[in-house]
């Protein structure tokens, strides 16, 4: 298997992983890149953008990232926490008064960004004209009824956490962007990198991998890779997992996501589309000190922060979050300052503050092991012998 790009002195290990991948694990199209202290050790591709293997994934393929996008959408709310836009603690309806209804009146920032506000169930079925409307959107997310009462327990919120976040920002920006429109102008803007929440429709098709997967209930082919907990939760309609992932009905499956349509919404934890390296240059501004997105210390610090790991009622597992990133429950990074997000399929991105590194991952053939993908496993245990 061919791969393109640069690798660094001492980092081959990742590239003979990427390499393996496709002959181990029956990889399609992917790519890999790593920054560390700020500087580009790792910018690797391989593979074809397409199902039939008929179109090589180049240099600027771009590949949608499921929940990878979390990461890139908390990186913008960590930008407006640093320009003092909202304090955590603060109450998500002092700045968005609609959200006090249902008893939401005291949910802090805090609890919103952490999966405990009890919101990850939208009760009124979404479609793709609704998600178009910010303010259409905005009262169904307001009038939600909690499913548990905010801060006894945290839930992965697996769609609805972006949403909730875009119309907390559009309420604090000064110019009332919505996150993917703030991310566009003060994350991807200032790093110069390539990703999208909300797809422009002048990004042409030859440039975007066609992501390959199945149904939900292909899962139960695969109970040795997921954990079965969440493997029945998610096939069992009336469970809080199973109601969280079946709305809106145009994300059931991985390859739904392929639909221009679906791409060109803001869904800012599900469809960020992107050249990998945006993910992983992101992810190694933040784990060097975030400069040019003029982040604080103490946006840092709040990130950074060691959360320990709890029951979470919809993924059926232990797991903790900082702020709108996924703190390493399941290891990865050098330690508990490190933070990212995986995505469903296989993608991940993370930071890591100990070590300089900014790591991202994401293919186009989307495999079934949660949380983490074994060929994201190999890479990064590649990474980690090269930087030992």
């Amino acid at each position: 298997m061919d791969v393109e790009g640069e690798v660094e002195e001492g980092y081959g290990a990742v590239a003979d992983a990427f390499r393996a991948n496709f002959a181990e694990h029956r990889e399609i199209g992917a790519a890999c890149a790593v920054y560390r202290d700020g500087v580009a050790v790792v910018d690797i591709w391989g593979g074809h953008r397409d199902k039939a293997r008929t179109q090589p994934w180049e240099r600027d393929t771009m590949v949608t990232v499921f929940s990878t996008t979390k990461g890139m959408a908390a990186t913008a709310m960590a930008v407006a926490h640093s320009r003092a836009l909202f304090d955590l603690d603060a109450t998500v309806a002092s700045y968005w008064p609609e959200f006090a209804q249902q008893g939401k009146g005291e949910i802090t920032v805090r609890q919103l960004l952490g999966h405990e506000a009890g919101l990850a169930v939208i009760d009124v079925p979404l479609d793709l004209a609704v998600l178009a409307d910010p303010d259409a959107l905005g009262a169904i997310l307001a009038a939600q009824t909690p499913s548990w009462p905010p801060g006894s327990a945290h839930g992965y919120h697996a769609h609805s956490l972006g949403w909730y976040e875009s119309q907390l920002l559009r309420r604090v920006d000064p110019q009332g962007r919505t996150i993917g429109r703030f991310f566009a102008d003060e994350v991807a803007a200032p790093l110069g990198v390539e990703f999208h929440i909300g797809l422009p429709d002048d990004i042409p098709e030859d440039r975007l991998a066609t992501l390959v997967g199945g149904r939900p209930v292909g899962a139960l082919l695969h109970l040795r890779e997921m954990p079965p907990r969440l493997v029945f939760a998610l096939l069992n309609p009336r469970s809080l997992t199973g109601r969280t992932f079946a709305n809106p009905k145009a994300l059931r499956g991985i390859s739904d996501v392929n639909r221009r349509d679906l791409l060109r919404l803001e869904l800012p934890s599900v469809n960020g589309t992107g050249e990998v390296r945006a993910v992983a240059r992101t992810y190694g501004s933040l784990a060097t000190g975030g400069r040019e997105l003029g982040l604080r210390p103490e946006t840092l610090e709040e990130i950074q922060r060691e959360v320990v790991a709890a029951p979470d009622v919809i993924l059926r597992l232990d797991a903790s979050f900082a702020m709108g990133f996924m703190k390493p429950f399941v290891p990865f990074g050098s330690g508990p300052r490190a933070f990212g997000h995986t995505g469903a399929g296989g993608s991940f991105g993370y930071a890591d503050p100990d070590t300089g590194i900014g790591y991202a991952y994401a293919m186009n053939r989307a495999g079934w092991a949660a949380p983490f993908d074994p060929r994201d496993v190999a890479l990064r245990e590649a990474l980690d012998r090269s930087i030992a």
